[in-house]
């Protein structure tokens, strides 16, 4: 991916639409306003997904009291149809942002494919599902793979399946697949651990509450944030409890590009902000007395006062001893064409 416009944003709908296409396209809606990149939901078919023994996690029961405990229930409860999301790229490309899923089975890798997606994100769960990885990569668009639950060894077995199916173009999301995460197991530094052992793009799909661990992500590098967001966090769902409501997507997205702006280029050097403040809060050789033209300025003749207008303290030592060209009054800032 080229990530020159900056960080790229995914605000992470998933399956917060609850089945219903009108709340994905509010969903959207909020992406959209908060000013994220990408919008993301989930594809899939719930039979190839989950078999009838699955069971849902513990949060995810937590969530949806009186569901009783089977994935295959739930998800079928929250899928959306092939046709929906197809109605659901023509509404993000009218309102300007850009459409992603995540496949979770190959028919739905097709679909999603033949519908355009500019790229594909692989979820933490299906890292080391070799056979999913590539089906996935032999379609040739560039990758965004999340490494929850991972060891470094199963991601770098992951890069090397996909990329002899022809990835080229990958990102490495680091990620804590709690929901939500604690904050002491967000192990941000992880993030760099990925970029320094594979030298590829990192990013960081982030679980725990609140913005802060994103935002601290881009201080570290991220070049891609990914954020489940919700109409409210009351919502019935599994994944509600553990998302943004909108105002705070459109503060992570604010403080994102802040954070973006503040990191500059890395060079050491006066910004144009510090200029006038360098005037005022640098000093310079000031006349400590009236210094007559002609006169040999000394040692007693000087003094280093603000503002920073004359010449430079250091400079000292090569003033002392030269002689004045004209009069230089009392507590005057000394310049070279005086001297």
């Amino acid at each position: 991916m080229a990530f020159s416009n900056g960080v790229f944003i995914i605000a992470e709908a998933g399956v917060n639409h609850n089945g219903s296409l009108e709340l994905a396209k509010k969903l959207v809606e909020v992406a959209v306003s908060a000013g994220a990149d990408a919008v993301k939901f989930q594809t899939f078919i719930p039979e190839e997904v989950a078999s009838r023994c699955a069971e849902m996690a513990s949060y995810q029961k937590a969530s949806i009291p009186g569901s009783g405990s089977s994935q295959l229930e739930m998800i079928r409860r929250l899928a959306l149809s092939y046709d929906q999301f197809r109605e659901l790229k023509v509404y993000c490309d009218r309102a300007g942002i850009i459409f992603l899923s995540t496949p979770f089975d190959y028919v739905s890798v097709d679909f999603l494919d033949a519908l355009g997606v500019p790229l594909f994100k692989v979820p933490s769960g299906e890292l080391v599902n070799h056979r999913f990885l590539r089906c996935v990569a032999a379609r040739g668009k560039p990758l965004i793979i999340s490494t929850g639950m991972s060891t470094l060894g199963e991601v770098e077995e992951a890069l090397e399946v996909v990329q002899e199916a022809g990835a080229r173009d990958i990102t490495l999301l680091h990620c804590t697949s709690a929901y939500p995460a604690p904050y002491e197991e967000a192990n941000l530094r992880a993030m760099i651990t990925l970029e320094q052992a594979f030298g590829l793009p990192v990013g960081y799909s982030d679980h725990t509450p609140g913005i802060e661990v994103a935002v601290a992500a881009v201080a570290l590098g991220a070049r891609v944030i990914e954020k489940h967001f919700t109409l409210s966090r009351d919502m019935e769902g599994p994944d509600h409890k553990a998302s943004l409501e909108p105002h705070e997507l459109a503060a992570l997205v604010r403080a994102i590009r802040n954070v973006e702006k503040a990191l500059g280029d890395g060079k050491k050097r006066p910004r144009p902000a510090e200029k006038e403040v360098m005037k005022v809060a640098r000093r310079s050789l000031v006349a400590a007395r009236f210094i007559a033209a002609g006169e040999m300025i000394t040692e007693e003749k000087l003094v280093i006062k603000r503002p920073g207008t004359g010449i430079h303290p250091k400079m000292w030592d090569v003033v002392v001893g030269r002689r004045a060209r004209v009069d230089i009054p009392a507590d005057t800032p000394i310049t070279w064409e005086m001297i």
